[in-house]
Parts: structure tokens; C-alpha cells; sequence
């Protein structure tokens, strides 16, 4: 089986698991969330070449969240601080070279708890919405992701020529970034005529959301793998690698979104 077709394999039984298993219930969704949790944070914890229970254990914890019947949302409020300012110092150690970080097991156990852990818990708690289950919210976002990663890499492989973080990854472009913001905000008309708990507006703000935080977030995991030495997080999904690699802009971006819907609509 030649790399492409192992790759268009895996991919799609990736995206028909992922799809059916929104569309099938919230128990089936947060079931995949927590199982893709638990690959990710042993691949995320690989490339830190650190291994701490707590973090798994913290973990089981969170799943919980959507399931209790306390009154959880001062709690959400500190965790959704403790995530963005999580997501905040990544960003900014983009910019700080010859700095390997974390690299401290107090580093790693902090950032392995406001990144990975809790962007997968606001990821788990982001289609529910006023007591409900909105699988609308979590596909429309996951669209928006999937057209901005295609059409980065078809613009950017076809017109790109002035690199994007050159230092971070040496293959993404600014033309490539912005045909797959483009192609995220034309895609938003196309979804708002099957998700009705979004207008078109807030659609609009959510596929920027997804292309241009995503993108930061593809560039963070890149940079753990670049100082790991490695070219993927894992190996599970064949011409792909691990399902860190898969999910990196999504969780970049999901307390981003959680935020956005939650608090500002």
C-alpha cells in the first residue's frame, strides 16, 4: 500500500469515526473526545520526554464536566482563564528562540495542564449550549478547520512564495494562510444553511476564529515536535502520525471558540 493511499485510508476512517460519533449522541462524542484525550496527552507528554499520572488522572476529572449536576461555571470561568493564558504564553514562546521550553518537570506538568488538558476539556464542553447538545457547533467548527488546512496547503504549495514562520515550519506560506482564511469564510455561508443556532454573523466570526487561531496552534505543536527532533507526534494513523497532529488546530482553537459563543453571543 503505497504513503497516499495509507493516508487517504486513515484519514477517512478518521473523519467518518469523528463525524458519526457527533452526530450519534453526547455520550458518543465525549467517549471519541476522552479517547483521542488520552492518545494525545501520551504522545504530548512523549515529545516532552515526561510522564506524571497526575496528568491522566486530572484528566478523568474533567471528562466529568458536562455530567454534573453542581453548579460548575465560576469553576469553567477559572479553568477557561487558566487555558487562554495557557494558549497566550505558547504564542509568545513562537517568538522566543533558542529557548526550549518547558523545560522543567514544574513547566511541563503546568503547560501539559493549561495547553493539552484543558483545551481538550473546553473541546468536550463546547457543543454544550443552555443545557443542550448542539452537534451543529462542534461540526461547523471542525469544517471550518478542515477547509482552512486544505486550502492552506493547495494555495500555499501552488502560488506560495513568502513564508509564513519560516524558523517554525519551513513549508507554510502567507499566501497559503490566506487562501485558507478565504476558503474558511466562504465555507460559513455554505454551513449556515444546516446550522441554525448560529447565524451567519457569528459563523463568519467563528471560521476567523478557526483559520487564524488554528493556524497558530499547528504552529505551536510544531515547534514541541521540532524541539522533540521529531516529524510527528505519533504514529498511530498511518501517513498522518499521531492524533496529537490531527487535532492541534482544534484544540488550539476550542476555548478560543468556547469563549466566543459562551460569553460574547
Amino acid at each position: 500500500m503505497t504513503n497516499l493511499l495509507k493516508r487517504a485510508t486513515s484519514g477517512f476512517i478518521y473523519a467518518v469515526l469523528f463525524i458519526t460519533a457527533i452526530l450519534y449522541s453526547k455520550e458518543s462524542y465525549i467517549f471519541l473526545i476522552s479517547l483521542f484525550g488520552f492518545i494525545s496527552i501520551r504522545e504530548f507528554l512523549n515529545l516532552l520526554k515526561f510522564n506524571n499520572i497526575i496528568i491522566y488522572v486530572l484528566f478523568v476529572g474533567l471528562i466529568y464536566l458536562p455530567f454534573s449536576s453542581l453548579d460548575s461555571s465560576v469553576l469553567i470561568d477559572v479553568l477557561l482563564v487558566l487555558s487562554l493564558s495557557g494558549s497566550i504564553q505558547l504564542l509568545v514562546n513562537l517568538f522566543i528562540k533558542k529557548k526550549n521550553y518547558p523545560s522543567s518537570t514544574i513547566q511541563k506538568l503546568d503547560i501539559s495542564i493549561r495547553y493539552l488538558l484543558l483545551s481538550f476539556a473546553f473541546l468536550i464542553l463546547l457543543p454544550f449550549i443552555n443545557g443542550g447538545y448542539e452537534a451543529s457547533v462542534i461540526l461547523s467548527l471542525i469544517i471550518f478547520i478542515w477547509v482552512n488546512d486544505s486550502f492552506a496547503f493547495f494555495v500555499g504549495k501552488n502560488l506560495g512564495k513568502r513564508k509564513l514562520f519560516e524558523s517554525v515550519s519551513p513549508k507554510k506560506t502567507i499566501e497559503g494562510f490566506l487562501g485558507g482564511v478565504f476558503f474558511s469564510l466562504i465555507t460559513a455561508f455554505l454551513v449556515s444553511y444546516f446550522c441554525d443556532f448560529l447565524s451567519l454573523t457569528n459563523l463568519l466570526v467563528i471560521s476567523l476564529i478557526a483559520s487564524i487561531i488554528g493556524t497558530i496552534g499547528d504552529l505551536v505543536e510544531s515547534k514541541f515536535k521540532r524541539q522533540a527532533n521529531t516529524k510527528d507526534s505519533g504514529t498511530i494513523m498511518p501517513g498522518h502520525g499521531g492524533i496529537l497532529d490531527r487535532l492541534d488546530s482544534l484544540l488550539f482553537v476550542a476555548p478560543f471558540v468556547y469563549l466566543y459563543i459562551h460569553y460574547l453571543i
